[in-house]
């Protein structure tokens, strides 16, 4: 056992890219991932990391050594899967990524009531606005908003969601309220999600005419959600967003909607899995308890 869990932590360090990320994932101090680092070097007699002050790198040898501790840390979670589909009983972690706004409002609040409904499943959720990759990063579940491509994952759609153009009553008193998608273009701070490999450099609303494509422009953008629904709240300029993420403030009056008429496309809502996590019940049941509840609160 202590091999193995060995393992598991030279494939976590691989594939998060340091000691301590890989030992906070499996809930261990970074003393204690070193550890079963350098026990497992020990043990094979050769080197797997090249260490620097600044960087953490396998070697040509820890390369080698990761595809096939891979295979067998995959092996072993499928066995002990299919063990689990007998018992009825599934245990072991669920890695989960999420969007900021969709995790922290969506998603969050209802690993609790999975958790209390399965106590020996543990949860691992991880917030951010940009881009994973669910292999390279070690995940079993990505929930996704947006444009959702065809891949070599399973998908499963959950809702589509609305989005709206929003501003503050202060930005639009000092800027006018724009009239049509042009007048996006003339006078206004757009407020752009924007991160290395972003998609959305340009805003898709609906027309008579069908989906017409602007080329949204702003002084300042952030790879942050959140970050863009605050400056729209400060009076810094024009969000676009998935309506229930600024619902409250709709309701309140702290944002207003503009350009109702042409609204941005909906957002497509969903989660993705690679095809063989499906077979582990715990996946399963993840993702069915999440896709229903979740539909049940974005429905607003």
């Amino acid at each position: 056992m202590p091999y193995l869990e060995s393992l598991r932590v030279f494939v976590r360090v691989v594939e998060l890219g340091s000691i301590t990320s890989g030992g906070r994932d499996l809930r261990l101090t970074p003393a204690v991932a070193s550890n079963r680092i350098k026990e497992l070097e020990s043990r094979l007699g050769a080197r797997l990391f090249n260490r620097t002050t600044r960087n953490l790198s396998p070697t040509e040898v820890g390369k080698v050594f990761y595809d096939h501790a891979r295979k067998v840390i995959v092996a072993l979670e499928e066995a002990e899967a299919v063990v689990a589909d007998f018992s009825d009983h599934p245990r072991g972690t669920i890695r989960v990524t999420a969007p900021l706004g969709v995790g922290r409002r969506i998603i969050a609040p209802l690993i609790p009531a999975f958790s209390d409904m399965y106590p020996d499943v543990d949860v691992r959720l991880r917030l951010s606005d940009r881009k994973v990759d669910l292999l390279e990063d070690g995940l079993d579940v990505a929930f996704v908003l947006g444009e959702l491509k065809d891949s070599n994952f399973k998908l499963r759609k959950i809702a589509d969601c609305d989005r709206v153009l929003v501003a503050s009553p202060d930005y639009l008193a000092r800027k006018g309220t724009p009239q049509s998608p042009d007048d996006l273009l003339k006078n206004h701070n757009c407020l752009l999600l924007r991160f290395p490999r972003s998609p959305e450099y340009f805003w898709t609303l609906q027309t008579e005419k069908g989906p017409r494509k602007i080329e949204a422009k702003g002084r300042f953008d952030a790879d942050d959600g959140d970050v863009l629904t605050q400056w729209a709240l400060e009076g810094a300029g024009i969000a676009n967003k998935v309506r229930f993420d600024v619902a409250q403030h709709l309701e309140n009056g702290e944002l207003v909607e503009v350009l109702a008429d042409t609204p941005p496309v909906p957002a497509a809502f969903g989660c993705l899995y690679p095809h063989r996590k499906f077979q582990d019940p715990k996946i399963r049941l993840f993702v069915d308890f999440m896709s229903g509840e979740s539909r049940q609160r974005i429905a607003i």
